[in-house]
């Protein structure tokens, strides 16, 4: 038995965030992209080992410099590497899905969200913990074909994570209600 996974999504205040493709799958030059607080054991030990390297390839910030758009940069990445914090989850992989990047999920005994439904390994890439140092190695192992599998099957589960007013077929809130209810099948009630 599990409590239900969901998604985090993080909005501007006057709005729902939008969905877009971002760029093509093609002209996405940066290999892996995160920018965000240094907080929590799992984002710790990724700035040990990526933090403001020079490395073109793994971006990992605490802060951007000025001028640049976090929006932006997301969408020019292959894929976006979405570490835990003080929380277990965070809205960085429902970002990602946002613009056509593939998730990089760091962690360690995480349920992800909607997993009873969505094989998040069609979509998205885990790493251990134990791998962060590996982790280049491990985006750069993955070939161009099965990358583009990959993004073309995160732009079909992308209505999945998608908050609508009101709500629409298929998207997160009818995620969220079919996860609880089939938490509901597999509740047993013992009798006394």
């Amino acid at each position: 038995m599990r409590d239900v996974s969901m998604t985090e999504i993080n909005g501007p205040f006057n709005g729902i965030p939008s969905v877009s493709s971002g760029q093509s799958p093609n002209n996405r030059s940066i290999l892996a992209f995160f920018a965000g607080g240094n907080h929590g054991y799992v984002r710790n030990k990724l700035f040990k080992y990526w933090g403001n390297k020079e490395d073109n390839d793994i971006q990992v910030h605490t802060y951007l410099q000025e001028g640049q758009n976090y929006t932006e940069l997301l969408s020019q990445s292959k894929y976006c590497l979405c570490p835990s914090g003080y929380e277990v989850a965070s809205a960085r992989a429902t970002e990602a899905i946002y613009v056509g990047c593939i998730p990089v999920i760091i962690k360690d005994h995480y349920v992800l969200p909607y997993s009873d439904v969505l094989d998040w390994s069609q979509f998205s890439v885990e790493v251990p913990l134990d791998k962060i140092p590996d982790l280049k190695r491990i985006l750069e192992d993955i070939s161009f074909t099965k990358y583009l599998e990959m993004q073309k099957r995160l732009m079909e589960v992308q209505r999945h994570f998608v908050v609508n007013i009101p709500s629409k077929p298929f998207d997160v809130f009818h995620m969220i209600l079919h996860s609880v209810w089939l938490r509901r099948l597999n509740v047993r009630f013992l009798s006394s």
